[in-house]
């Protein structure tokens, strides 16, 4: 068994995009632990992370795909898909990753509940976003963990 190294990596960013708010949380420098970092006005979101990337490393960016529950794209998914262009051109060097997202916002407003937020703070569609992206990126680091697992 060889001695795991702890040393800081690149982090990984996850965009949960909507037309009026977009979700982002970013990983530690380790990429062991996802967190909410902000929601972002979408017009807003480019220069929101040309001015992230400028501060921190992001190794990878992972979006939201917008799913129906018959796995078919929803409404948003053709919106996300040209939000992902620009995310593309502006920041070629960054590798773009997609996951389906279909339960994320479900997944948030009952994380919201059980962690015993009143009613009035789970109306803020801010915090639903940032946890919804805070989950996609957990996923994300699952999958990537259970890909790594079976590959070796």
């Amino acid at each position: 068994m060889g001695i795991v190294s702890l040393r800081p990596m690149a982090r990984i960013m996850a965009i949960d995009y909507g037309s009026k708010r977009v979700g982002i949380a970013v990983t530690d420098p380790l990429q062991l632990i996802a967190n909410g970092l902000t929601t972002v006005h979408s017009k807003d979101i480019m220069t929101f992370l040309k001015d992230y990337f400028a501060k921190e490393e992001v190794e990878c960016i992972v979006v939201g795909e917008p799913k129906t529950m018959m796995n078919e794209p929803s409404e948003s998914a053709a919106l996300v898909n040209v939000f992902v262009k620009q995310l593309k051109k502006l920041f070629p060097t960054i590798p773009v990753e997609r996951l389906d997202e279909r339960f994320t916002s479900k997944m948030a407003f009952q994380s919201m509940i059980d962690s015993g937020l009143k009613k009035k703070a789970r109306q803020n569609k801010s915090l639903v976003d940032t946890i919804s992206a805070t989950i996609l990126l957990q996923s994300f680091l699952e999958h990537k963990t259970l890909n790594l697992g079976l590959n070796s």
